[in-house]
């Protein structure tokens, strides 16, 4: 018996495609998936959003056409690169399985970031597009083996955190060792997150030119069932036996058009290509939304003291935000309307250094101080449970800003969330599928969450010979991320809501809740776990 022929790698590529795309604020785009030159497949996903994985995923803010800064696209690359890294562990776990062996991912985006391939060094002012990734977003680097590449660049690790109203009424103190952990989150420059993700990859691949396409997505054409009912091998008429076999199977496939000219040909899609999703628009999958009558305006500033602590107060405009990024440097993202920030984006570095350190400190209103009303509640609560350490921790002044440092840069700010994740060889993860107000920094470490979601999916198909395109398999995915997702994004909503309005009984609500999330215990343990990343809504237990 004559030995069988290996298959061409034309005809590898055709077998077990799945591709992710990611579109960047500036047109580019990122895919991934298995993949060869025409007919090849491929996959990508966002850094929203997030997850070298060993095989998938996808983070970011806005479209780059309105200001949309790379802190957005961003996200979303990470996210995607994250999602594709997902995947190849799964693959590779699973790799002794004929379903598994060829499984490829390709990232098709043409940002000139992917040519690095070097560690980004610690030295020079930190870039203003930076994301505070949760215990939970750590986690999966780990996973993955991108987080030993973070912490060769530069990040900084924060245990503590303030918040407090402009009115004076009362703050909330929050430590990691409230939960038994030694951090609550650690901020780090977007660009590093990507590259990280990007080493990562490498590490992962003999030739990572083959996986990363530097072009643009033009067009995407899904399989319809009339077309593949018209492939027919027997009645191929000239055409050989093998090509129209090969034909069979791309018919069965998504077929992605690039502006260099290339086709790519994939199982799955993965869309991490931030809120103005080309790929979710092609595909017609509908969202809701709403614009908010607010901007943000993001920097790096410099203090004479090294900063430790992520500070937030919230301003009658809109909250703003001073997070450490390492050594004498922080990073600023304050929110306030449209007109003010195009203000504050031309003022003057002295002028504007001024208004933050107005901001951060009495301006708007006087600190908070004890009162009567503190200490009762704090006898009345200290028996419910052990009492959280922060708990007895007085109101501490930020410490100042002593210049700007880096471009002072406004984007507009919004809420969108998509009817469907998925729909048959087609996943959105990261911005692609929601986007929600930064006044927590959730929607990186959202988009992480799906590309992990996603990854674990996809493995587990591969690892039983599914299809890992089939719509019933992508569904588990949404179900386990759209109802995490929808109520994230309800809870920043509603404070955004709450916070926007200067009424009198409002000013007294958002007292108590500074209050009770100060002195009761149980409820601060349990807002800072969620917000660790723990998807159960804080409750009273």
């Amino acid at each position: 018996m004559k030995p069988k022929p290996e298959p061409s790698p034309t005809q590898q590529a055709a077998r077990n495609p799945h591709t992710l795309h990611r579109c960047a604020a500036q047109e580019a785009s990122t895919a991934g998936a298995p993949l060869h030159p025409p007919p090849r497949v491929a996959d990508e996903s966002d850094a929203r959003l997030s997850r070298l994985h060993h095989a998938l995923q996808a983070k970011m803010l806005r479209g780059g056409g309105e200001s949309d800064p790379a802190a957005r696209q961003g996200l979303l690359r990470r996210a995607g690169f994250a999602c594709g890294c997902g995947v190849r562990r799964g693959a590779r776990v699973a790799a002794n399985m004929p379903l598994t062996k060829h499984l490829r991912v390709g990232i098709i985006d043409s940002n000139p970031a992917l040519k690095s391939r070097n560690h980004l060094t610690k030295n020079g002012i930190p870039d203003s597009r930076v994301s505070t990734v949760t215990p939970a977003t750590i986690s999966f680097f780990k996973d993955i083996g991108a987080w030993e590449h973070v912490q060769q660049q530069r990040h900084a690790f924060f245990g503590k955190m303030q918040v407090w109203d402009y009115t004076g009424l009362g703050y909330t103190r929050y430590n990691a060792r409230d939960v038994g952990k030694e951090y609550l989150g650690c901020v780090v420059e977007n660009k590093v997150l990507c590259n990280s993700l990007l080493l990562r990859l490498q590490e992962e691949l003999d030739d990572i030119e083959s996986v990363v396409y530097p072009t643009r997505l033009v067009s995407l054409t899904f399989p319809s069932k009339s077309r593949q009912a018209g492939m027919n091998p027997a009645s191929s008429g000239q055409l050989s036996l093998g090509h129209a076999t090969e034909e069979l199977h791309r018919s069965n496939l998504v077929k992605l058009d690039l502006s260099d000219g290339r086709s790519l040909y994939s199982k799955l899609v993965i869309g991490a290509d931030g809120s103005k999703s080309n790929v979710r628009q092609i595909a017609g999958i509908k969202t809701t939304g709403w614009n908010y009558p607010q901007s943000a305006i993001i920097c790096t500033v410099e203090h004479a003291v090294e900063n430790d602590c992520a500070w937030q107060r919230f301003l009658p405009s809109g909250p703003i935000a001073l997070l450490p990024v390492g050594n004498n440097f922080s990073n600023i993202v304050w929110t306030m309307s449209p007109e003010e920030s195009l203000c504050h984006k031309s003022m003057s570095p002295e002028e504007f250094v001024k208004s933050v350190n107005h901001a951060l400190d009495f301006g708007y209103g006087p600190h908070p101080s004890s009162s009567a009303l503190d200490h009762y509640m704090e006898q009345l609560f200290s028996g419910i449970g052990n009492t959280a350490a922060s708990t007895k921790e007085c109101f501490e002044v930020p410490p100042k800003a002593t210049g700007v440092v880096s471009e002072r840069m406004a984007f507009p700010l919004s809420l969108m969330h998509s009817h469907d994740y998925v729909s048959k060889r087609l996943a959105l993860v990261g911005d692609a599928a929601h986007t929600v107000h930064p006044l927590a920094g959730q929607g990186v470490n959202l988009g992480f969450g799906d590309a992990a979601a996603l990854a674990k999916v996809i493995a587990e198909g591969v690892s039983v010979g599914s299809d890992v395109g089939d719509l019933t398999l992508l569904q588990r995915y949404e179900k386990d991320r759209k109802a995490a997702n929808v109520a994230m994004t309800a809870v920043l909503d509603g404070f955004q809501k709450l916070y926007s309005v200067d009424f009198g009984p409002l000013n007294v609500v958002r007292a108590a809740a500074f209050h009770g999330a100060q002195y009761i215990s149980p409820l601060k343990r349990n807002i800072i776990s969620y917000a660790m990343g723990d998807m159960k809504l804080p409750i009273f237990s």
